[in-house]
């Protein structure tokens, strides 16, 4: 009997411990956040920037437990191909071959550890790019994986 009590104990004992174990371990599922609707933020769906000039790029990033890493692709959109997340839509130019797209890929640094930052990264558009539709992606990544995707319209006058 005593051999029985002993390992019944035992038995309740570890599922007791696993059971603790696994409300310990919180599992992320969320995706991070981008916040493009601050009156700072820069841009937005929709906004223009000059050739040869600079414009900070700025945005809210938040997530529920890590934020991992963010990067902004600028690329052409003289075909008209979509990657707006947006509802509103912009007036575009017609059609048209590039010559000299604007072709931009950069990551960002964020500080380990953090759950919100606010990004400020200066971006310079060279003077000598074809002007037009173009679309700035923004990229942001969790710690854990998870990835949002803000896809706006922006012309480059």
């Amino acid at each position: 009997m005593k051999k029985y009590l002993l390992y019944f104990f035992s038995i309740a004992l570890l599922f007791v411990i696993s059971c603790k174990k696994e409300d310990a371990t919180q599992i992320d599922t969320e995706y991070p956040v981008i916040h493009i609707d601050g009156a700072a933020a820069f841009p937005k769906q929709c906004s223009t920037v000059k050739r040869g000039e600079k414009f900070i790029f700025r945005a809210r990033l938040s997530d529920n437990t890590t934020l991992g890493s963010v990067s902004v692709d600028i690329h052409h959109n003289f075909d008209h191909h979509t990657h707006s997340t947006e509802v509103e839509t912009c007036g575009m130019d017609a059609i048209k071959a590039p010559v000299k797209p604007f072709l931009f890929i950069q990551s960002y640094p964020i500080t380990a550890g953090l759950a919100n930052f606010e990004v400020q990264q200066e971006i310079t558009v060279p003077a000598d790019i074809d002007p037009g539709d173009y679309h700035f992606m923004i990229r942001l990544t969790d710690k854990e994986g998870w990835q949002t995707i803000k896809g706006l319209s922006i012309k480059i006058l």
